[in-house]
């Protein structure tokens, strides 16, 4: 089950064990180890920094497929893991491998000689280093909260600075204004360095837009240098000197087709000859992201589903914004066949379910409200409270599997299913079978 998966995990045992987890958002310790280790970080390919709020993930698995697609190979960092610690970490392509994990953590170990430095931090010069050390064609590197002051925020210039749509959330580090999240995740931009970025609210495109202007950065912003939209079911980028005419996103939802237009936009000012307007097509239709509306059919609760006749989906969707885009992909699909709609929530504490609810007060719809293994999770009872308070009909249960099993005795025709509400949550339901672990 859950727990024996994730604490066997050798690398979380001792990482955790020497550095805390306690975000302090500075990039001092990073550099400094980095400095001890010979600057790995200045041994890398070119690389695409992604920040923002949500889409950061699915963004980085579109460039990826993108430029695998095209014969690049190709490095990524991503955060967090959903069960392995290796998922954060492809070198060239595949996951990194334990014997590199345990080599590295020996070698980063020594070196830092037990001065203070976090988890995401040696996280990121672990990754750095094994990315040093592996050819490869291209780097991408998503970062792990913020942006300005993020430990991943140390290169002087990447090859293209990219930034998903800016919302609220990590209001307690980053926030609360919507302008000073902006500032933070603008923060990635650096001098005379191609931006590309997502539609944003006029706050937040005003602290990005001034960011850029102050630092000589050329700036592609969705919605007045490039458009991207979706047309007879087709993904469309409109660029500044040609119109882009690709395939659907393989992610569904139609925000998908917004992160898939911002990768190949991303892609086509790197200026690199491989990567042609096919290898874009190729790459929208074939990218992967576990937890992002992912459809479960295997495990444990993949063929409980099955076995009821309904589908079951998994998203890590956990704050206002992403609820947004969780919804319009739930309607679209309920306008299609009419099949009831179950969410099945477990969100930590320091989240806003009120305002991750309020998102689906327009779609018929039951609430099963749940929690998962962690301190910090919110009761199923706080949950379906806030449930109700935005007039949605709710239940409880103990467990993510008691509640899809709730959700499938639903009378009626079989129920698509939806599990929601985080990252670690979503994390939790894939960890139950090695079937549905991230590879």
């Amino acid at each position: 089950m859950y727990d024996p998966i994730r604490a066997s995990d050798a690398v979380i045992q001792r990482l955790r064990a020497n550095h805390p987890s306690l975000i302090d958002l500075t990039t001092g310790r990073v550099e400094r180890l980095l400095e001890a280790l010979g600057r790995p970080d200045l041994r890398l390919p070119p690389v695409v920094h992604v920040a923002g709020t949500n889409g950061k993930g699915s963004t980085t698995a579109f460039l990826r497929a993108m430029a695998e697609a095209a014969g690049l190979t190709v490095h990524v960092l991503t955060s967090p893991h959903l069960v392995r610690f290796a998922e954060r970490i492809r070198v060239a392509g595949k996951l990194i491998s334990d014997a590199s994990l345990e080599d590295l953590t020996d070698r980063l170990e020594a070196v830092n000689a037990g001065q203070p430095i976090s988890f995401f931090e040696i996280t990121t010069v672990l990754a750095f280093t094994a990315f040093a050390e592996t050819p490869a064609d291209l780097c991408l590197i998503e970062v792990g909260l913020g942006g300005r002051f993020d430990a991943t925020n140390i290169f002087p210039s990447p090859a293209v600075s990219v930034i998903t749509p800016v919302d609220y959330d990590h209001l307690e580090m980053l926030g609360p204004e919507l302008s000073k999240i902006a500032w933070e995740k603008a923060g990635i931009i650096k001098a005379d360095t191609p931006v590309v970025c997502a539609r944003q609210r006029d706050e937040a495109m005003a602290v990005i837009l001034a960011e850029a202007e102050s630092l000589g950065a050329p700036l592609t912003l969705v919605g007045r240098d490039a458009d991207i939209w979706r047309e007879r079911g087709r993904l469309m980028v409109q660029t500044p000197d040609r119109l882009l005419d690709l395939p659907p996103p393989a992610l569904p939802g139609p925000h998908q087709f917004e992160n898939a237009g911002l990768a190949a936009l991303a892609l086509r000012a790197l200026g690199d000859p491989r990567i042609t307007d096919e290898a874009l097509g190729a790459g929208a239709a074939a990218a992967t992201w576990p937890g992002r509306f992912q459809r479960l059919k295997e495990g444990p609760l993949g063929r409980l589903a099955v076995a009821r006749g309904s589908d079951l989906w998994l998203d890590g969707a956990h704050n206002p914004h992403g609820a947004e885009a969780l919804a319009r992909t739930c309607a679209e699909m309920g306008a299609r066949d009419g099949r009831p709609l179950v969410l099945v929530v477990g969100q930590f504490a320091r989240k806003d379910p009120r305002g991750f609810f309020a998102a689906f007060r327009d779609l018929p719809l039951k609430v099963v409200a749940t929690t998962f293994d962690s301190p910090t999770a919110l009761s199923p009872e706080a949950l379906a409270e806030a449930a109700r308070l935005e007039g949605l009909s709710v239940e409880t249960a103990p467990d993510v599997g008691a509640a899809v099993v709730l959700a499938l005795g639903a009378e009626g025709p079989p129920p698509r299913v939806v599990i929601c509400g985080g990252l670690h949550f979503a994390g939790e339901v894939l960890a139950l079978s090695p079937e549905t672990w991230p590879a």
